[in-house]
């Protein structure tokens, strides 16, 4: 499988990696996968492709990539920003099948966070509202960082990252969560503070 990826076929878009997603998503191809998971340890080119080719994957089928949360995991320190931030992302499609694992290292996903590109924390949000869903214990720990990201974060990133909060938004905390955006309401673009509206009808 690793001869089908961009860098092995000398292409500099993402096309080949989406397609061989797709391929393995809908066979189910375990050994496949396998073999595109090893990639992450070879070569730059090769391991940025890999960590494409995963999750997009995840965007299909996530549960083909539940045997390797592990792995991804670690590779939340990895030096190398592509596999931080494709990383994250493969976590967010998979934290509420696997949440007990993912809440396991949450420190290191909250340092990841903390230093990470925009697309890690756009990913981060989605991964700690995964967890606060799922376990009340995890929300405890989970929630107050998600509500001081919204108390600072910049103003343009609260209508993305309230969307994905908003699926752990419970009758028990929809109080903080209101709260916190509606201090930062005035810093919002009319475009801004429609998003960040539909949200709160929802609630």
């Amino acid at each position: 499988m690793l001869n089908l990826i961009a860098s092995a076929l000398n292409r500099n878009d993402e096309a080949p990696n989406i397609e061989l997603a797709e391929r393995l998503a809908d066979i189910q191809d375990t050994v496949g996968i396998s073999e595109i998971v090893s990639g992450l340890a070879m070569d730059k080119a090769t391991a940025n492709d890999c960590i494409k080719v995963l999750y997009e994957i995840g965007e299909r089928s996530p549960t083909l990539l539940l045997p390797y949360t592990g792995a991804f995991l670690a590779l939340l320190k990895s030096k190398n920003n592509r596999l931080v931030w494709g990383t994250m992302t493969v976590l967010s499609r998979i934290t509420e099948l696997c949440p007990e694992k993912v809440f396991e290292k949450f420190n290191d996903i909250y340092a990841a966070f903390e230093i990470g590109s925009v697309i890690t924390v756009d990913q981060s949000i989605s991964v700690f509202a995964g967890l606060c869903r799922a376990n009340r214990a995890y929300e405890q720990k989970v929630l107050p960082v998600l509500i001081n990201h919204f108390a600072n974060c910049r103003a343009k990133e609260i209508p993305q990252h309230f969307e994905r909060a908003a699926v752990c938004i419970t009758a028990d905390n929809a109080a903080l969560f209101k709260s916190v955006i509606q201090k930062r309401y005035g810093e919002m673009t009319a475009s801004q503070q429609a998003r960040v509206n539909k949200v709160l009808k929802k609630i």
